[in-house]
């Protein structure tokens, strides 16, 4: 299959390809990711969601396409909603630092296919600057949120996986050209006055994360080729939607269902 900018996200590239925010959709529940692969869940962009498209966008030139696609972004008298006036002071901010810009001045949405562990994978670029860097633009609630996992602190960078996906970025394109490329995120955030930061990922964290894929990657093609049954998080909506209530629980079952969530 041939991968275009139309047909990307396509149920049919979904199928045939792996994207790490498909490894990801199976990460947290293997029930609702195959549901989505077979077109069962459909999920309704969030705000959040449509301001990180609103501020891609506009670095891909396709602004005024995205508000004719998106009308529930406007108002009834044809103005912006106010979130997405925040995203038009995003913009604004982004553009007043020179290295931002720079980052952000590759190629954009440059789609490339390799394999990975044995499966197929696709990668859409947001920033690609060839023999120089790849950039993904992230528009994030606050930069400087830490949180912890398993008693260690990460940032929003490990917390969301955007690690993870540089890491496969990073192979896709040294199998294409033969570079190893620095891989940076270009971060904004959405407070009132926006911070912002070019973060480089230490290349030691990229080889992690690979390798880490490496024994989850195996589970998740065997579920997603129907060879083995996918288990439910029991908290996403999708299991929440479609769960059949089969007996009785004790108050202690709620807190220990919430606490393998989080």
């Amino acid at each position: 299959m041939k991968l275009t900018n139309k047909n990307y996200y396509s149920q049919k590239a979904n199928k045939e390809f792996f994207s790490v925010s498909q490894i990801k959709d199976f990460l947290k529940c293997e029930a609702q990711a195959m549901a989505k692969l077979s077109g069962e869940w459909v999920e309704e962009p969030t705000t959040a969601m449509l301001i990180g498209s609103y501020v891609d966008s506009w670095f891909e030139g396709t602004l005024e396409d995205f508000k004719e696609q998106t009308p529930q972004i406007f108002k009834k008298d044809g103005s912006l909603k106010s979130d997405y006036i925040k995203a038009e002071k995003i913009i604004e901010r982004v553009q007043k630092d020179e290295l931002f810009t720079k980052c952000m001045s590759g190629k954009k949405q440059i789609i490339m296919t390799g394999e990975i562990y044995g499966e197929k994978f696709k990668i859409k670029m947001d920033s690609y600057i060839p023999h120089e860097a790849i950039v993904d633009l992230k528009c994030i609630q606050k930069i400087r949120d830490i949180t912890f996992k398993n008693g260690y602190k990460q940032t929003f960078i490990e917390q969301w996986g955007y690690d993870l996906q540089l890491a496969v970025y990073q192979d896709i394109v040294r199998q294409n050209t033969g570079e190893i490329l620095p891989c940076i995120i270009a971060a904004v955030d959405k407070q009132e006055y926006a911070d912002i930061e070019c973060i480089l990922i230490p290349q030691e964290q990229l080889d992690f994360q690979l390798k880490n894929l490496e024994w989850k990657l195996d589970r998740i093609a065997k579920v997603k080729r129907g060879e083995e049954e996918p288990h439910r998080c029991g908290l996403c909506n999708y299991c929440k939607s479609t769960k059949k209530l089969e007996r009785l629980i004790l108050p202690d079952e709620i807190i220990s269902s919430t606490m393998k969530g989080k």
